[in-house]
């Protein structure tokens, strides 16, 4: 068994983790859903999300991977055998992820190209579906590969497995400390520019001003912790994972409670850089705010191009740092993901880093293709759709459960965590781990299936949603049951029992 990794510093963790939450969500996902949330007013319930649900899991899930300094299926095993299942089906949850997550990495990669002379032209709309993507006719189609994706996409794959090849310090941590900053550096050069742009003020406005009549619906809170789920990497090994590599004496809980805030720090900086701009291209058009607000890929591939279009000089320099900005917070999280898996089967096989990683890689590789086709983009849609709401969303609801109620196990990790940080956590963190996000999950799982049993998503067609939504959940569920029987070597158990003694 090779000797396991660490992080070569504290800042080089940190870093890290906060690269992994920082994603693509941050940038295209928060804005929309602070505005159609209350605006200024939703930032209440985001912030008792933060504190309620995001920091305790944060702590819990770096106090099981820095006490039992696994990857996830081995710490879970390590914190209780009947929760290794739990690790696995997580660890499957990133995999799936990672498959679709490069290639929208890939399109920013081709997009930070078609900056240069704004050549999406007038209509980005049809650009992107009609000469990018060259989507199929009908969702469900899966047609053939795509070359202009496809490139793009083994430079990227090739890229995150040399990085994981170079090893924790070496390459995740190197990574991390270049494009984190360099990506905060470049946002916040967008975030000047598009204040100082005709109707800048009017988009702040509509972002910032708050709607309290929204603050008692009940909505508006689950989407506040919807938000931080996502957004945090938490409830799929990640922040596990990164934390197994921590050294013996390590502040688990100033750590959380900074990451946390880093990212919450620069959402609500991509929500000021994304309103001023979207304020600038209502004015443009001479329509209210309301009318031009967008998330997720139609934000980012055609209302942006729309508005760098409008940009009054050096508009191919600003599409630019804008793409760019998503290639660097998407390969900081592609990384996050991938180690997960890459740790788990290193472990769990007693196989070499190397071995994993290439493994790992290119069977992630194969699969990710399915997103480059004429049909890929609706085979996104509905994995994505279907993997965080009823895979995330669920494997954080069990993970919390388990732990709090089953295993009883919060009140050994409380001890572990506040025997090394500076900053003790109290009852505080235990009610909410055992009582507040249960229940905010429980019900989000409601809600989600009761929308769901309602109507298709997105009006897709049953098929499409059995095969690509419900049955890729169900495999992970399953696989991970079926990784958990095979046993661990025993050099594993015993490196355990000279690092926890």
């Amino acid at each position: 068994m090779e000797k396991r990794q660490q992080w070569g510093s504290r800042y080089g963790f940190i870093m890290a983790a906060v690269g992994s939450a920082v994603g693509l969500g941050n940038i295209w996902r928060f804005p929309a859903v602070a505005y159609e949330n209350g605006g200024g007013a939703f930032f209440l319930p985001y912030l008792f999300a933060i504190l309620t649900a995001g920091i305790p899991i944060l702590i819990m899930e770096f106090t099981i991977g820095h006490k039992y300094r696994g990857s996830a299926p081995l710490s879970l095993f390590r914190f209780n055998k009947k929760a290794e299942w739990l690790g696995w089906w997580q660890l499957l949850i990133s995999f799936v992820i990672c498959t679709y997550y490069a290639v929208i990495v890939a399109w920013a990669i081709k997009y930070t190209i078609y900056s240069f002379g704004t050549q999406w032209g007038s209509d980005p709309g049809s650009f992107l579906f009609g000469d990018v993507l060259k989507i199929a006719e009908k969702p469900g189609q899966i047609g053939g590969l795509v070359p202009g994706i496809v490139i793009p996409l083994l430079f990227i794959w090739a890229v995150a497995i040399f990085v994981l090849y170079r090893g924790v310090s070496k390459g995740i941590e190197k990574l991390n400390k270049i494009f984190l900053p360099t990506l905060v550096v470049m946002f916040l050069i967008i975030v000047i520019r598009a204040l100082t742009l005709d109707g800048a003020v009017q988009g702040l406005d509509a972002f910032f001003k708050p709607n309290w009549s929204m603050i008692l619906d009940g909505k508006v809170w689950i989407a506040a912790y919807g938000q931080i789920f996502f957004s945090l990497s938490i409830g799929f090994a990640i922040m596990l994972t990164y934390s197994s590599y921590l050294p013996k004496k390590s502040d688990i809980n100033n750590n959380a409670f900074i990451t946390a805030f880093a990212n919450s720090g620069f959402e609500l900086l991509a929500g000021i850089g994304v309103f001023a701009a979207l304020g600038f291209m209502a004015n443009q058009q001479g329509v209210a705010v309301d009318e031009v607000v967008s998330s997720g890929i139609g934000l980012a591939f055609v209302v942006f191009p729309s508005i760098i279009n409008e940009f009054p000089g050096m508009n191919g320099f600003f599409g630019v740092l804008f793409f760019l900005s998503l290639v660097f917070a998407g390969m900081t999280s592609l990384i996050s993901i991938v180690e997960t898996f890459v740790a788990g089967i290193q472990e769990k096989f007693n196989v070499s880093r190397t071995k994993a990683v290439l493994t790992s890689g290119f069977a992630a590789t194969i699969i990710s293709l399915l997103f480059a086709t004429n049909g890929g983009l609706y085979f996104l849609d509905v994995v994505d759709y279907f993997i965080n709401n009823f895979g995330v969303v669920t494997a954080g609801l069990v993970e919390v459960v388990l732990i709090a109620w089953f295993f009883k196990g919060l009140g050994g990790l409380q001890s572990h965590t506040n025997a090394i940080s500076d900053l003790r956590v109290g009852g505080w963190w235990k009610i909410c781990l055992s009582v507040v996000t249960p229940i905010v999950l429980g019900y989000m799982m409601f809600d989600n299936i009761r929308q769901n049993l309602k109507e298709n998503y997105e009006g897709y067609p049953t098929e499409l949603i059995m095969y690509a939504g419900l049955l890729v959940v169900v495999v992970t569920i399953a696989g991970g049951i079926l990784l958990s029987r095979k046993g661990w070597k025993s050099n594993v158990k015993d490196d355990l029992n000279k690092e926890v003694a």
